[in-house]
């Protein structure tokens, strides 16, 4: 079967399309741009790659090896009714879904049980840690990571493997489309505003999602917001609800309670399946080497984290006051939000977000599948929302030299400088990478 990716460097299409070559698929693609990972996809095999979404490269495509299935991303499906890849696939009558369906199609027919990790915050983290016990227990596995992992491809498909580790994302219920052998939730909360009206909208779809699961593991906390009872349809064994804080967080010796608390939700769910005693899981843990972009070291003093939310701004920034606290540091913290929307809907619950920190920067948000109706929110506008003693010592930047002389800044001298940023290609994250890793 060939298997055309559409937007195949981005990380959630990108790492599907190296477990379909894996999987022993054909595989061709096309992105809008190039990229280090699109060049990684190459090497690994993946050669037939068009930089460029035209009707002339997909007819190429297909006229080397007729297309069977044509796989797109959320940002694609906006753009059906114009996009020239999706008006030809559809002239030639070629199968065209979302990554859900051949995930789908790829568990059952390899006869795969799904762990997936979902959740508003920690799924990335956790999903990564799960396969980092695989791994360490040396288990066949196969699994799709939304980062960057220093022990493995993002994606991979071990044919041995009998489960298959997915974070499984609700952005425009996406994972609704499975049924998991266990579902892994890492912690909710209320986001993608533009999916979900309401809050209780969003916490149904998790109701659903728990329910099209077998096996459950979830905190109390969640157990209790979404209004889960005890039915005759569970047993102990397939639903597991964690106390808060439960001792063996002392064990764990990562940075930060959010991370520890991951990592023992990681634990619990591998301990299920494996036997494995906890008091192993716990020494394995405690040497997870982390994932990219959360709270990744740039430079000493200079970390990178994909923070996006209230929920995980606040996990980041308890970590990082942890990390700086055992150097002495003061926490200086630069913060572009990720979507004009997302702050309309959240910018209230900024309000003490910041409060612990020494300093902020705050830039302009990073712009993507937005409202137009929207006036975009400038830095000035938002951080007049903050607490008052916060607002004295914040202030607008821009992604310029002044901004990286206030880093240098900071750095050397005492500081420890934290860099939230959702985006992609433009961000923070990229430009910051630029300034000071000489990437790109």
């Amino acid at each position: 079967m060939h298997i055309f990716f559409s937007g195949i460097g981005g990380t959630g299409i990108g790492p599907l399309a190296l477990i379909a070559k894996q999987a022993g698929y054909e595989v061709s693609g096309s992105d809008k741009q190039d990229s280090q990972y699109i060049q990684y996809l190459k090497k690994k095999g993946i050669h037939d790659i068009y930089i460029g979404q035209t009707t002339e490269a997909i007819a190429r495509a297909h006229k080397n090896k007729p297309i069977d299935w044509y796989v797109f991303s959320s940002a694609i499906e906006k753009e059906l009714d114009t996009h020239p890849e999706i008006t030809f696939v559809t002239e030639h009558n070629i199968k065209n879904s979302k990554r859900d369906l051949l995930l789908n199609h790829l568990i059952k027919d390899r006869q795969l049980k799904l762990l997936a990790v979902a959740g508003t915050h920690g799924k990335t983290t956790t999903t990564a840690m799960v396969v980092y016990l695989m791994k360490a227990l040396e288990l066949p596995i196969s699994y799709s990571v939304g980062a960057k992992i220093s022990f493995g491809d993002m994606g991979q498909y071990d044919p041995r493997s009998e489960y298959f580790v997915l974070e499984c994302d609700e952005f425009d219920r996406n994972f609704l489309g499975f049924s998991p052998y266990m579902a892994i939730i890492s912690g909710i909360g209320y986001d993608h505003h533009e999916i979900y009206p309401t809050e209780e909208s969003y916490r149904q779809a998790f109701r659903d999602f728990i329910g099209k699961s077998a096996w459950k593991h979830l905190w109390q906390s969640d157990f209790v917001r979404l209004g889960l009872q005890v039915d005759k349809s569970y047993t102990d064994a397939s639903l597991v609800v964690m106390p808060e804080n439960p001792p063996e967080l002392e064990q764990i010796n990562l940075p930060g309670v959010v991370n520890r608390r991951n990592a023992y939700l990681a634990m619990n769910a591998v301990m299920a399946i494996t036997k494995e005693p906890p008091e192993k899981l716990i020494q394995l843990m405690n040497k997870f080497p982390g994932v990219s972009r959360r709270m990744e070291m740039i430079k000493p003093n200079i970390y990178t984290d994909y923070a996006h939310t209230p929920e995980k701004i606040m996990g980041a920034i308890e970590i990082a006051q942890e990390l700086a606290k055992k150097t002495n540091k003061s926490l200086v913290v630069v913060y572009e939000p990720l979507t004009n929307r997302r702050m309309h809907h959240t910018k209230e619950q900024h309000h003490d977000l910041f409060n612990s920190v020494t300093k902020l920067y705050w830039v302009p948000s990073y712009l993507a599948r937005e409202d137009p109706g929207l006036p975009v929110l400038h830095p000035t506008e938002l951080i007049m929302t903050l607490n008052p003693d916060t607002q004295a010592k914040a202030e607008p930047a821009e992604l310029d030299k002044t901004l990286k002389k206030a880093i240098k800044s900071h750095q050397n001298h005492g500081g420890l400088v934290l860099c939230l940023s959702g985006g992609g290609g433009g961000s923070l994250d990229e430009w910051l990478r630029r300034q000071f890793s000489g990437w790109f």
